[in-house]
């Protein structure tokens, strides 16, 4: 079907975030998808913080948004707004790098006063971007999500229930976005 990028903009190697994207990459990829990975943290510091377009990990990061018909950006909630590490990323993005593209925002943090966060901050930067659409987001609290001694991950029953729900309709859009991209060659 689709290749989607999956984008956790989370700074830590043991992020409930990044966690929470790569059990929705399975769900995505058993409804046929092909799902990329792509934790910014992995990205040489160097690279984001000095702005280093050219550097092969930052072209690697455009060539994969290019290559996505769709984009699911996840990050964790710090003082009301997007990681910084996600922004700095956006930010070497070419402007249009969403162009065409459908897009799923998510969000993790540990208030419900951040829940505004990705219509009021993430939102409007994706926007900014030019995807052909965003469907609507989640915002999950870290208590709704744990991670077991074995590393599997158990998300609360009303929340679990809101993601496949997000999930499925970014999955559906997806779905007819390809079915007409096909159609007009």
């Amino acid at each position: 079907m689709a290749t989607v990028l999956s984008v956790s903009g989370s700074p830590s190697p043991t992020s409930r975030t990044a966690r929470l994207l790569r059990a929705l990459d399975t769900r995505l990829a058993g409804q046929g998808h092909e799902v990329i990975p792509l934790d910014v943290r992995t990205i040489p510091a160097e690279a984001l913080l000095h702005a280093d377009f050219r550097h092969p990990a930052i072209v690697e990061a455009t060539a994969l948004f290019e290559r996505a018909d769709g984009v699911v950006v996840g990050t964790p909630v710090y003082k009301a707004a997007y990681s910084g590490l996600l922004k700095s990323l956006l930010d070497l993005l070419p402007q249009y790098a969403l162009a065409g593209k459908t897009v799923l925002p998510l969000a993790t943090g540990g208030s419900t006063a951040h829940v505004l966060a990705i219509d009021y901050a993430l939102r409007p930067v994706l926007s900014s971007m030019g995807p052909a659409h965003i469907t609507p987001g989640w915002f999950t609290l870290d208590k709704d999500i744990k991670v077991g001694d074995d590393g599997t991950l158990t998300v609360a029953p009303g929340s679990a229930e809101a993601l496949a729900q997000v999930t499925d309709q970014f999955s559906a859009a997806l779905g007819g976005r390809t079915k007409l991209l096909a159609a007009t060659g």
